[in-house]
């Protein structure tokens, strides 16, 4: 009898780590809006917001690293009668151009993001915040260009269940090109490489789902 207690305790202790399956790679889609800032818009970047779609991939390094990489597309819109500010003569200046976006970011969680053991510490909501490198090329009135783009921003990450998250993200993309509006250099204004007017932002949710069980016995993560 008192052996039969033994294992049903052993058993109890041991099941919730048992359940709580480690997972290296998370993948999902993404939906949300873009926001435009440059040459002909220089305050609210929402003014003419754009759709943004596409899909995510992580590679979970820990509860709190993890390695994102995105592929989206989404539209960019914007009118010079928006700014305070005008052109000379009153010229008017509007675009519309579809961009593609392919990126790589680090996120660190500002908790130990994920389900398992109470000893664990981890947390089923967690923000953090990411940076990274990426490309943009756009497509604005017959014209196409590329630029190398630089995302950061924050976000939250929730756990709906042990393998699916939910998530919101928020970042600026600053560009190191000028023609992502199909407007460069305007009056012969010019602009160095790192001091262009071009900006973007997207503001997305995305679903994921874990999978590829993380070896425990060769390769603990705690």
């Amino acid at each position: 009898m008192r052996r039969l207690l033994v294992i049903l305790s052993l058993v109890c202790v041991c099941l919730p780590s048992l359940l709580a399956q480690d997972y290296r790679y998370e993948f999902g889609p993404a939906l949300g809006i873009s926001g435009y800032l440059g040459d002909v818009n220089n305050s609210n970047m929402y003014k003419h917001p754009g759709i943004v779609g596409g899909g995510t991939f992580r590679y979970i390094a820990n509860s709190r690293w993890a390695v994102k990489g995105d592929l989206l597309y989404a539209g960019l819109k914007g009118d010079s009668n928006d700014m305070q500010s005008k052109f000379p003569f009153d010229e008017r200046y509007t675009f519309k151009s579809n961009l593609i976006d392919l990126g790589a970011q680090l996120e660190f969680n500002f908790f130990h993001f994920g389900s398992g053991p109470r000893y664990k510490k981890y947390k089923r909501i967690s923000p953090y915040i990411t940076l990274g490198v990426g490309a943009t090329m756009a497509f604005c009135d017959g014209n196409t260009g590329f630029a190398m783009n630089l995302p950061m921003g924050v976000g939250v990450k929730y756990k709906l269940k042990d393998r699916l998250n939910l998530g919101f993200e928020f970042t600026m993309r600053k560009c190191f090109g000028d023609n992502i509006d199909g407007l460069s250099d305007l009056y012969g204004v010019t602009h160095s490489f790192a001091k262009n007017t071009d900006w973007y932002s997207v503001a997305m949710f995305t679903v994921s789902y874990e999978f590829s069980k993380r070896c425990v016995k060769c390769h603990y993560v705690d």
